[in-house]
């Protein structure tokens, strides 16, 4: 109850998806949190950033001023800033979500091809990122579907690196697209053959326990044990694990590894560390830093783990 406590002492964006997700609140009070989101916080300082022409920071993926001698990624750009506004749960229906996307779908392009945003580009990775917000905020992206399910792999997963000759899926590539295939299902309903791809892939981290190489069974990559948020394009198992709640099945037994290391990471307050923070230039801090507890971790932990209690 006192981390509980604790997440309720925060911004709209982390406070309705607790009432949703880990208490009883009926759905009115739920709603009315949700509808703080454009308005107070995080989600309304970060509509305010949004440029005349549609843009976050002058950019479609990249910032328009952009120094690659900066540390790390910068996260500013219009992709990113939608990315967290989808994560704040900004009710698409709302006038100022309206507003928002469509100056997106009327001036944001792609830097790679000067694409409109919700066509997609090229990189199965950033077109997952497009499925996602395109569905969430009730635009039409059944092209970019379209041209994800070609691209799948025969390994059932997906990688950026497929055009320079690569045969394997990555994890990092694969989570963006499920999160994109399973909003569009969400959203539309989706295809047989959007449903039958996105279980595909589903099965492909399954198989590696969302951990571990499926021929030797080695750990793939120590950081995927440390959970960072924003996770931008990169996967850890809390963000695999996440996804699997959130596409709502039972639980599958190949989980259970994964579920018992994030257990095992609850601190003695009930809470989950910030960690593994992906480096580059930000409009403005969530959290308190690595090391601190993490509001937006222990939401999606705990939030895993009632949905793994049900099995």
């Amino acid at each position: 109850m006192e981390a509980l406590d604790w997440l309720l002492d925060s911004d709209p964006a982390i406070r309705w998806q607790v009432l949703r997700d880990l208490t009883d609140a009926p759905p009115a009070e739920v709603q009315a949190e949700r509808a703080l989101v454009a308005t107070r916080g995080w989600g309304a300082r970060l509509l305010a950033l949004q440029d005349e022409d549609g843009q976050w920071d002058g950019g479609t993926y990249f910032p328009a001023q952009f120094d690659e001698s900066e540390p790390g990624q910068p996260w500013t750009a219009t992709t990113y800033s939608l990315l967290l506004l989808r994560d704040f749960g900004l009710d698409p229906r709302s006038g100022k979500a309206r507003t928002a996307v469509a100056r997106v779908r009327e001036n944001s392009r792609w830097e790679e091809g000067d694409q409109p945003f919700f066509d997609g580009e090229v990189e199965p990775c950033v077109n997952g990122m497009a499925v996602a917000l395109g569905a969430y905020f009730g635009e039409d992206v059944d092209g970019v579907v379209q041209r994800l399910l070609g691209e799948q792999l025969a390994d059932g997963g997906w990688n950026c690196e497929a055009e320079r000759g690569s045969v394997r899926s990555s994890f990092g590539t694969t989570i963006n697209v499920l999160e994109g295939l399973l909003e569009h299902e969400h959203a539309t309903g989706g295809s047989p053959g959007s449903i039958a791809a996105r279980q595909r892939a589903e099965d492909y981290l399954l198989e590696r326990g969302l951990l571990r190489r499926k021929t030797t069974g080695e750990l793939i990559d120590s950081d995927w044990l440390e959970f960072s948020y924003p996770p931008r394009w990169f996967y850890d198992a809390l963000r695999g694990l996440d996804y699997f709640r959130a596409a709502g099945n039972r639980p599958d037994e190949r989980v259970a590894e994964a579920v018992e290391m994030l257990s095992s990471k609850q601190q003695p307050d009930g809470t989950w560390l910030l960690e593994n923070t992906h480096p580059g230039r930000v409009h403005f801090a969530l959290e308190d830093g690595d090391g601190h507890p993490s509001r937006w971790n222990t939401l999606r932990a705990l939030r895993v783990l009632q949905w793994y209690g049900r099995r």
